[in-house]
């Protein structure tokens, strides 16, 4: 049984190791994402999600093997994306982070992550759920594209790694 709640400070540690866990799989492996570990994402990362409370953990048996931060902040470079409505701040939120630990990769834990930021999201009266995703990531955005976003653009998010240059924007617009 799947379970989506808010991290903890109980957490830290466990979602800190699914990162490295994930880190070190990429390292081996075809790194779609690009991330490092012990660059993104951090245990600071998890540490800030919680204390944000932005830091959503979805369970099986018990056990976390999936995450995402949920939050307002577009980064600067979400003003060139050619988004199909013009919304403030606190109607958009905006997907970070999502993480699925890589022994439980295709069993839907994307999904059930990016279906709750839905639901999450009409409660909270959001208008849209925007979200970035590197260029050369095709795994994570026919994901994106199957859950219903859009593509709006493709920005340089600034990030001054030069594997991590291009970034595709995605809307999924639910009013």
């Amino acid at each position: 049984m799947k379970q989506i709640e808010r991290a903890t400070w109980q957490d830290v540690e466990e979602i800190s190791n699914l990162y490295d866990e994930l880190n070190d799989y990429l390292a081996t492996h075809t790194n779609h994402a690009g991330w490092l570990k012990g660059v993104y994402p951090t245990q600071e990362t998890a540490q800030v999600g919680i204390q944000n409370q932005e830091l959503f953990v979805l369970r099986m048996e018990g056990k976390i093997v999936g995450t995402m931060i949920l939050n307002h902040d577009q980064a600067e470079a979400y003003e060139e994306g050619r988004w199909r409505k013009v919304l403030k701040e606190e109607e958009v939120l905006v997907v970070h982070t999502l993480a699925i630990h890589p022994s439980y990769g295709g069993r839907g834990i994307a999904t059930s992550l990016l279906n709750f930021a839905k639901l999450y999201s009409a409660e909270q009266g959001i208008k849209a759920i925007r979200l970035d995703v590197a260029i050369r990531n095709t795994p994570a955005q026919v994901l994106y594209e199957k859950c219903g976003y859009q593509e709006v653009g493709i920005v340089d998010l600034g990030l001054g790694i030069p594997e991590l240059v291009w970034f595709k924007l995605y809307e999924l617009l639910l009013s």
